[in-house]
C-alpha cells in the first residue's frame, strides 16, 4: 500500500489501469480475489481503502464524506498516479461513488462496473420493499445512538444484520478502532439523510462509458429492479448480469464468476 495524502492505496501491476471500489463496511481487502485475476491479466491494479475506511484517514466531521469530496479523493489518485482514464469497478458504497464518478467526471472513466447498487435516478422514488431493505440506513442517522447500539454485547445488532456474510470479524475489528464506526457511518449522514428526500433534487447524470451491472440473488439490502433499470440511464453499450445464489458480497462468494465477467467487459479474456 502506498500513501496518496490521507488515502492508503494498492498500486499493482502494469498495462491497462482499473479502479476497484469498494463499499461499507469494507476496506480494498475485499477485492482480494480479483486483484490478482486483474494483475495477471494484463492489468494494472488501483484499489484504494477509501476515506473512513481500512488505513485511510477517518474524520469525524459528516461533510467530509459527501460525495462531492469523495469523488474528488478518487480524482487526486488518478492525478497522483498520473492516470487520465481507467476502467472502474465499484460495489455497495463504491458502486455509488462509480457512478458519481461517471457521471460528473465522465473523462476519466474508461469503462464502468457498478455491483449491487443501480443508477441513482433509480431511487428518487423508492419502493416499500426497498425502504423495508434500507432500515439501517435510518438508523445510521442517530448520531452517537447508533454507535452504541451497534457495538452493543460484542455487535450483537451488527453481526445479525451482517448476516454471517462478508468479512465480519476483520470488519468488525476494523469498525472498533478509535473513530472508524462514525467515520463509516458518515457516509450514510452525508449523502442518505432523509430530509434530502424533502428538498428539489438536482437531476443525475446520464453515463457515456459502457456500463455493466452485476446483482445478486442473495442480497439482503437492495433490491434488482433499481440495477435492471439502470439501462435506462445509460447512453453507453448496456449489459446486465444476475449471480444466483450469491449475498451481497458476490466478489466474496462467487469471485471465480466475478472475475470471468470483469475480463470478459474488459477485453481480457
Amino acid at each position: 500500500m502506498k500513501r496518496i495524502g490521507d488515502l492508503a492505496v494498492l498500486d499493482e501491476g502494469a498495462g491497462e489501469p482499473v479502479l476497484l471500489l469498494h463499499g461499507f463496511p469494507d476496506s480494498s481487502h475485499v477485492w482480494r480475489h480479483q486483484v490478482p485475476a486483474l494483475v495477471n491479466a494484463g492489468m494494472r491494479v488501483i484499489a484504494p481503502d477509501l476515506r473512513g475506511f481500512g488505513e485511510s484517514a477517518k474524520p469525524q466531521e459528516v461533510e467530509a464524506y459527501a460525495m462531492r469530496r469523495l469523488v474528488a479523493d478518487v480524482v487526486t489518485i488518478l492525478d497522483a498516479l498520473e492516470i487520465e482514464r481507467t476502467h472502474v469497478v465499484g460495489h455497495d458504497w463504491g458502486a455509488g461513488l462509480a457512478w458519481a464518478l461517471a457521471g460528473f467526471v465522465p473523462e476519466r472513466v474508461e469503462r464502468l462496473v457498478v455491483m449491487s447498487v443501480g443508477h441513482p435516478s433509480t431511487y428518487r422514488e423508492q419502493s416499500v420493499e426497498q425502504r423495508e431493505k434500507s432500515w439501517y440506513m435510518l438508523l445510521f442517522q442517530f448520531e452517537g445512538i447508533a454507535e452504541e447500539l451497534l457495538q452493543r454485547d460484542d455487535w450483537k445488532l451488527a453481526r445479525e444484520w451482517m448476516r454471517g456474510e462478508g468479512d465480519v470479524e476483520r470488519n468488525l475489528a476494523e469498525l472498533a478502532r478509535p473513530g472508524a464506526l462514525t467515520a463509516a457511518l458518515n457516509w450514510y449522514r452525508a449523502n442518505l439523510h432523509p430530509q434530502r428526500e424533502l428538498g428539489e433534487r438536482l437531476p443525475f447524470p446520464s453515463i457515456a462509458a459502457p456500463t455493466l451491472g452485476i446483482w445478486s440473488s442473495g442480497d439482503h439490502y437492495l433490491l434488482e429492479e433499481p440495477l435492471l433499470r439502470s439501462g435506462e440511464h445509460v447512453t453507453g453499450d448496456w449489459r446486465y448480469e444476475r449471480i444466483d445464489g450469491a449475498s451481497h458480497w458476490l466478489q466474496l462468494d462467487e469471485p471465480e464468476r466475478v472475475n470471468e465477467l470483469l475480463l470478459g467487459f474488459f477485453g481480457r479474456v
